[in-house]
């Protein structure tokens, strides 16, 4: 029989929900309260599903997504999720199907990039995909940190730490998210409706625990941080805490917002572990510690993928420290985007056209959103083959001129 990929309907939400549930190995239940909770918030013509006759056999979803570049500017993209297929369609071309409708749809609209999370690495990159942004994640051994307890609330610097409630959160966060975006390539808005789920104001699909919440404010009263962690409730046999604080969110624009949130945390009574959750690669965590060797690397991944839509909309959105010109020659096997482009860019403005010049350089458009993002070198990427540099010293230019002073950080999952 032949399978159809088209929009879901109303109706169809609850069938498209069970089949995303399989997908992703979840209990294939669905409460007609999860529909009513989330069926509002999704834009049912961005919803696709495979059908086999009447039953739903692999999921695709698309929203509006804004996206922060180097240097505080922004792109539109088409952000990818829920991206399913049941074990018994596989390998019978949906996902290619979906993403190619997807795309095309985005192109059409004037979306600059399209991005989303891969749970699996090798799946996106014939897509024209590439990893545009990678996190870290560490183990504080707060014993060992040697980090002075007796500080926990009262910050050096003279601003303080308040711990405060969900309602708080909902009302500070979002503004102190957009500073962040203002600051690191990578950050993704969050709706209204974000704030509404990452604060338990919405049904879960998992149990819900509530977190505590600090709030950084500096000297003059303004708030430049918060933190959200929750703590698990262990002994050992001697009645001895081992506790661990595992943060669920952690947002700091100013170095003395960060430093104080961390050691904050670092210094709760209890607490003998600090796990950060997904951060920026370059966070100043570990040498936060007078003892840096009490932060220990758990998890190092790719992040935000990105593929661009829109070159020159991309290289126009983001700032760059030096002035040069490049032509760059983009391999696009989607036909969206491929050619060839001359960027001239300096700290006073950029310009991006196409053109008929010579290349200095030619890759594939996975890799121009690693590029444009700041967290590759284009050298390391001519070493693996990657990148071809057709002019000599070419490669070392575009490091210079593509140069970010912070990693991108994509701190939000979709």
């Amino acid at each position: 029989m032949t399978v159809d990929v088209r929009a879901v309907t109303e109706s169809e939400f609850h069938d498209w929900q069970r089949a995303l549930r399989t997908g992703f190995l979840r209990p294939p239940v669905v409460t007609d309260a999860e529909v009513a909770d989330r069926l509002p918030h999704v834009d049912l013509a961005r919803t696709a599903g495979a059908f086999d006759g009447d039953r739903i056999v692999a999921t695709f979803r698309s929203f509006r997504q804004e996206v922060s570049t180097v240097g505080g500017g922004s792109l539109t993209a088409d952000a990818i999720t829920q991206v399913t297929v049941s074990p018994t369609h596989r390998r019978r071309g949906l996902l290619s199907r979906m993403m190619s409708e997807d795309l095309a749809a985005a192109k059409e609209r004037g979306d600059a990039i399209a991005t989303l999370i891969a749970a699996e690495y090798p799946i996106y990159g014939r897509f024209g995909f590439g990893p545009a942004s990678h996190s870290t994640e560490w183990s504080v051994d707060v014993a060992r940190a040697g980090l002075d307890p007796r500080r926990s609330g009262r910050p050096e610097d003279g601003g303080r730490i308040d711990l405060t409630d969900a309602d708080e959160i909902r009302k500070i966060g979002p503004e102190v998210h957009g500073r962040l975006a203002g600051v690191r390539a990578g950050v993704t808005d969050r709706s209204p409706r974000d704030w509404e789920v990452g604060t338990g104001r919405s049904v879960q699909s998992d149990p819900w625990r509530e977190p505590y919440y600090a709030v950084y404010r500096s000297e003059s009263g303004e708030v430049e941080g918060f933190v959200a962690y929750t703590s698990d409730d262990k002994w050992d046999d001697g009645k001895q805490p081992l506790n661990t604080a595992k943060v669920r969110d952690l947002i700091a624009v100013t170095p003395a917002a960060e430093r104080a949130l961390w050691h904050y945390l670092c210094s709760v009574d209890w607490i003998t572990t600090v796990r950060s959750g997904y951060r920026a690669p370059d966070e100043p965590l570990p040498l936060l510690l007078p003892d840096p060797r009490a932060a220990r690397v758990l998890t190092h991944v790719d992040m935000l993928w990105v593929r661009v839509l829109d070159v020159v909309r991309v290289l126009e959105s983001r700032t760059y420290p030096v002035a040069d010109g490049l032509v760059l020659d983009l391999r696009d096997g989607g036909g969206f985007a491929g050619g060839r482009y001359r960027l001239d860019a300096s700290p006073d403005g950029v310009s991006c056209v196409r053109t008929d010049e010579s290349a200095d350089l030619a890759f594939d458009i996975a890799e121009l959103g690693v590029l444009a993002f700041g967290d590759e070198s284009a050298v390391r990427l001519t070493r693996l083959g990657r990148v071809e540099e057709l002019t000599a010293g070419a490669a070392a230019r575009a490091d210079l001129l593509f140069r970010t002073p912070l990693r991108p950080f994509s701190p939000d999952i979709f």
